[in-house]
């Protein structure tokens, strides 16, 4: 391609764009929006809920180094040379033989089961397990899980291959089923560390495409922890599992094979492949650290995040995991779960599950997401957010060491008491909206007609960020009346609808309905409409320049008409009005007041 001389570019002309010429038109830009700051980085930039700064602005001087090639140290690019499509891992928490089935036969290629050992047998008796991989997750029962598994795949190899050929270089004791199985048995080495060790040590003889334990970072995302965090504690808890495989006679190189990482991915797109090139960046220092090249790579399942899934407008979940699965699979995650949408209401059915696996479909046959390696390397932003999300998860993972590693009293109260406090701030964030939750916190819908689900098997722990509103969602449905306030409307709809529609939208994200009074300005007429809606409270609604003249007055007619409490959508100070309504209040504490002010116990 021939590069244009510079007078025939399309940029002749223009000054070249540097960041001071940015500086000085954003500067601009916010000085005329009543902003004073040093620097516009000062004032836009804002920083994660465990820390991490996003800057406004990256350009190539942020670039922090050479991240190195796909499938090699230090393997930020991916831990496979050749990149390609991730694994589809379904979940199954029932044990259903034809809905495993129906996800084999469109598309899925593993298998994740949180079933009894008992039922694996039915699960898989039409299942060829040389042609797909399956990721047990039976807690306390694994070491019964995995010889189950181990007969399942002996008798079948038994079947497929009566004449055994001779065992190829490392297949050990795993017999004919040696290269039938691939997957991980779910181990963890840090509850059970005995099951964890001899399982391991079966796997490194046998089972070479098969790992026995899996270092789960969900537990921590689930708790309310940062992105930073959760790869902090994973760094932690793998080290841990570490010593514990080592420990039973396992060498570096085969513990480091046996171990799976699973991480939450968000619809925040870019920290998740941020986060995900992070992880492996860590765990790849942890290697150097131990002396170990072979088996470095870390391996990565990624899993939609369940504290991001809401149990209200369960459909919005399809967008949400939508991000979070391109992401992942964008990150270099070697294999992927997308949880149905209405995994938030309990057991998925059949239209959730195929909605779960053609996601995957849709971005590895139609959007080609697989089809380049580490496509976001190279972007300023996405490599220096990498670089400063494992900066700080490695800060964080030495705190935890210093205070006796994951697993111990100490390291597990320290772990516990900054998850609290990331927690805490998530949720201030998301009770004054900064964090919005659309179907929710935004834009909810009264009208919707809740899906029901039969329950999960087994207890679903951790929080979930929409859990508040949605329990008052759940307390305004449970009452005879719809809970409702009047929405005192001043002047004509061109004033008042901006902050009519404001008002509406955070009522009813508490599940309480408005009543609008129409364009008027007379206070009588409004507080006649006032007592017509049967309301007890009111917010007033209109243009700053109309509060000016009519606020008072008719906060004053409400309050005779018996108006308990009367609210502003707007900022100021007007006679009659107790409290206000604006972008970043306390969205929670104004629903929870009203519903003390209607009289419903919360």
């Amino acid at each position: 391609m021939t590069v244009p001389p510079e007078e025939l570019r399309w940029t002749a002309g223009f000054p070249p764009a540097t960041r001071e010429r940015w500086r000085e038109l954003a500067l601009g830009v916010l000085r005329r929006s009543g902003v004073e700051a040093a620097s516009p980085e000062e004032a836009l930039a804002f920083t994660t809920h465990d820390g991490v700064t996003i800057a406004p602005i990256y350009d190539a001087s942020d670039l922090p180094g050479d991240p190195g090639l796909p499938g090699e140290a230090p393997y930020v690019r991916g831990s496979r040379p050749g990149g390609g499509s991730w694994e589809i891992r379904q979940r199954h928490e029932a044990a259903d033989p034809e809905a495993v089935l129906a996800d084999l036969e469109n598309g899925v290629t593993s298998l994740w089961l949180a079933v009894e050992p008992e039922d694996l047998p039915r699960v898989l008796e039409r299942v060829h397990l040389e042609l797909i991989s399956v990721a047990l997750d039976a807690g306390e029962r694994t070491r019964e899980a995995a010889e189950t598994l181990f007969a399942l795949a002996a008798g079948q190899a038994a079947r497929e291959r009566p004449t055994r050929p001779e065992a190829p270089p490392g297949s050990g004791d795993g017999g004919p089923a040696a290269g039938f199985l691939t997957g991980t048995l779910g181990a963890d080495p840090l509850r059970d560390p005995e099951t964890a060790a001899d399982l391991a040590r079966r796997c490194a003889a046998g089972f070479p495409g098969l790992r026995a334990a899996v270092v789960d970072a969900t537990p921590y995302h689930d708790a309310g922890g940062g992105d930073a965090e959760e790869l902090g504690c994973s760094v932690a808890a793998g080290v841990a599992a570490l010593r514990v495989l080592t420990g039973a006679g396992l060498s570096e190189e085969e513990a480091f094979g046996q171990l799976e990482f699973r991480y939450a991915a968000t619809a925040d797109q870019f920290l998740t492949i941020a986060k995900l090139r992070a992880a492996r960046l860590l765990w790849a220092r942890v290697a150097e650290v131990c002396g170990v090249t072979r088996n470095a790579g870390q391996r990565q399942h990624a899993v939609t995040s369940s504290a991001m899934m809401t149990a209200r407008d369960p459909w919005v979940n399809m967008l949400r995991t939508t991000l979070a699965c391109f992401a992942a699979g964008t990150g270099g995650a070697d294999a992927v779960t997308v949880q149905p949408f209405d995994a938030r209401l309990g057991l998925p059915d059949a239209f959730a599950r195929r909605i779960a696996r053609n996601t995957h479909s849709l971005l590895l046959e139609e959007a080609h997401v697989a089809r380049v390696t580490d496509p976001a390397g190279g972007s300023y932003y996405v490599e220096r957010l990498t670089r400063d999300l494992a900066e700080r998860a490695w800060e964080w993972f030495q705190e935890i060491e210093r205070a006796g590693g994951a697993g111990s009293r100490a390291g597990d109260d320290l772990v516990a008491r900054r998850l609290a406090a990331t927690r805490e701030r998530r949720s201030e964030a998301v009770a004054h909206r900064r964090d919005p939750i659309t179907g929710v916190s935004e834009f909810p819908d009264l009208a919707e007609r809740p899906l029901r689900r039969p329950p999960h098997p087994r207890p679903v722990a951790g929080v979930h960020y929409a859990g508040e509103f949605e329990r008052l969602r759940d307390l305004a449905d449970a009452q005879p009346v719809r809970p409702h306030v009047f929405l005192a409307t001043i002047g004509p709809v061109a004033a008042h609808n901006a902050r009519t529609s404001f008002a509406a939208n955070l009522f009813q994200a508490g599940g309480i309905a408005t009543v609008s009074g129409g364009p008027l300005t007379d206070p009588e007429e409004i507080a006649a409409a006032f007592t017509a809606s049967g309301a007890r409270v009111a917010c007033l609604c209109s243009a700053d320049r109309l509060y000016g003249e009519h606020a008072g007055p008719v906060a004053a007619a409400l309050r005779a008409a018996g108006a308990r409490r009367i609210w502003l959508a707007g900022r100021g100070e007007y006679p009659g009005v107790d409290a206000l309504l604006y972008a970043g209040c306390d969205a929670l504490g104004v629903l929870r007041t009203t519903f003390d002010d209607l009289g419903v116990t919360r």
